[in-house]
C-alpha cells in the first residue's frame, strides 16, 4: 500500500500515520463512552441509549487500535482492526437516534405520523443492513490491499453503504421535520423538552449527513484513482491523513458529546406509555400506541398505508380523551418537574431538607 518514497516499503498507509492524533481523539471518545454508561445507568434509559454506549465502545477500540498501529504500520491485524472498528462505529451511533424517534413519538402521540414502534423497527433495521455493508466492505478492502479487484469490491460496499446511511439520515431529518411542524402548528407551542429534543436531533442527523458525504467522496475517490495511484500519482485525499480526523473523527466526537450533553433520559419519560396532554404541560399515563387491526393485516400493511389513504388511521387516537388516564404523579419532563434519575436517590436528597423543616416546628 506504500506509495512514497519515504515510507517504509511494507507499510500498510500511503502517509506517515500520526501517532498523537488517534491517541487524542481515542481519549475523547473514550470519556464520552464512559459518560454515556453512566447515564445509561442514572436514568434508567438503556432500552434508548444502549447504541451509544455501544457504538462508542466500539469507535473506541477502532481509534486505540489505530494509535498501536502508527507505530507498526506494517502489521496486516491492527491495520484491519482499526478500519474496520473506525468505520462500523458511526452505523451503531447512528441507531440512537431512531430510538430517540420512536420515544419522542410515543411522548407526542397526537403528531405522530406512524406508529412509533414500526418506525423505530423500520429504521433499525435498514441501519443493521447498513452496518453490514460497512463492515464487510471495510474488512475487505482492509485485507485486500493487494488485490487491486477486491479491494476496489470493499470501496463499492462502503460507498454504498455511506450513501444509503445519508438517504437514511435524510429520512430521519424528515421524520422528525414533520412532527416538528405539527407539534409549532397545534393548539400550545412545543415545551422546552421537546424543543430541545427537535435541535438534538437535527444537529446529530446533520453530522452524520456531513459525515457520510465527506467519507462517500473519500470512497470514491480511492475507488476511481487508485490505478493511478498505483503509479504513484494518488490523490491528496488518499495520501493525506487530516481528512479522516476532519470528515469521520471530528463529527463523531461532537455528536457523542452532544447526546451526553442533551441526554434524552433528561428530556423524555422511561415509559412508553407516558404522554404528553394536548396542553403540552400535563403528562398522563395511557394505553399505548393501540392498533385496532388484525395481526395479519399488520404485517401486510405494517404502517397502515392504506387507513392513512383512506384518512381514516386505524389506531385509537386515545389522547382525545384525557379524562379516562391518571396524571403521572411524580410531576412532568415538560415542566422540568419531572426526572428518571432512580427514586431512592431522590428521596435521600429530600431528607436533609425535610428535617431541617421540621425543626422550627419541633422548637416551637
Amino acid at each position: 500500500m506504500s506509495t512514497g518514497s519515504d515510507l517504509q516499503p511494507d507499510s500498510y498507509y500511503p502517509y506517515h500515520p500520526s501517532h498523537v492524533l488517534p491517541a487524542v481523539f481515542s481519549a475523547l471518545i473514550g470519556v464520552s463512552f464512559v459518560i454515556h454508561v453512566y447515564q445509561n445507568f442514572r436514568y434508567k434509559f438503556w432500552t434508548t441509549t444502549f447504541w451509544m454506549s455501544w457504538g462508542g465502545a466500539v469507535f473506541t477500540v477502532g481509534w486505540i487500535t489505530r494509535a498501536i498501529s502508527s507505530y507498526h504500520t506494517s502489521n496486516f491485524n491492527l491495520y484491519i482492526v482499526q478500519n474496520v472498528f473506525i468505520y462500523a462505529g458511526p452505523p451503531i451511533y447512528s441507531a440512537t437516534a431512531y430510538n430517540i424517534i420512536g420515544r419522542l413519538l410515543h411522548y407526542l402521540p397526537m403528531h405522530a405520523p406512524l406508529h412509533p414502534n414500526r418506525v423505530t423497527t423500520f429504521f433499525v433495521w435498514v441501519g443493521a443492513a447498513v452496518e453490514s455493508l460497512t463492515v464487510t466492505g471495510a474488512a475487505r478492502m482492509a485485507s485486500n490491499v493487494d488485490d487491486l479487484s477486491k479491494y476496489k469490491s470493499g470501496g463499492t460496499l462502503i460507498s454504498t453503504a455511506l450513501l444509503l446511511q445519508a438517504v437514511i439520515e435524510s429520512m430521519v431529518v424528515c421524520v422528525v421535520s414533520l412532527v416538528h411542524y405539527r407539534a409549532t402548528h397545534a393548539g400550545h407551542p412545543p415545551p422546552p423538552n421537546v424543543r430541545r429534543l427537535f435541535i438534538t436531533l437535527y444537529g446529530t442527523s446533520f453530522l452524520i449527513i456531513f459525515r457520510c458525504i465527506c467519507r462517500a467522496i473519500e470512497s470514491f475517490t480511492i475507488f476511481t484513482q487508485i490505478d493511478s495511484c498505483i503509479e504513484g500519482h494518488c490523490s491528496s485525499i488518499i495520501t493525506h491523513e487530516w481528512y479522516l480526523y476532519s470528515f469521520e473523527a471530528a463529527p463523531m466526537v461532537l455528536f457523542t458529546y452532544w447526546l451526553n450533553i442533551r441526554h434524552p433520559g433528561r428530556l423524555l419519560p422511561g415509559q412508553k406509555t407516558r404522554y404528553l396532554d394536548l396542553d403540552c404541560q400535563t403528562e398522563r399515563l395511557g394505553p399505548g400506541w393501540i392498533d385496532k387491526r388484525s395481526m395479519i393485516q399488520t404485517i401486510i400493511d405494517p404502517f397502515d398505508v392504506s387507513g392513512m389513504i383512506a384518512g381514516k388511521p386505524n389506531h385509537e387516537a386515545f389522547w382525545l380523551w384525557p379524562e379516562k388516564y391518571p396524571v403521572a404523579s411524580d410531576g412532568s419532563f415538560a415542566l422540568g418537574t419531572a426526572s428518571n434519575v432512580r427514586k431512592s436517590q431522590s428521596k435521600a436528597a429530600q431528607k436533609p431538607e425535610s428535617a431541617h423543616e421540621l425543626l422550627p416546628s419541633q422548637s416551637a
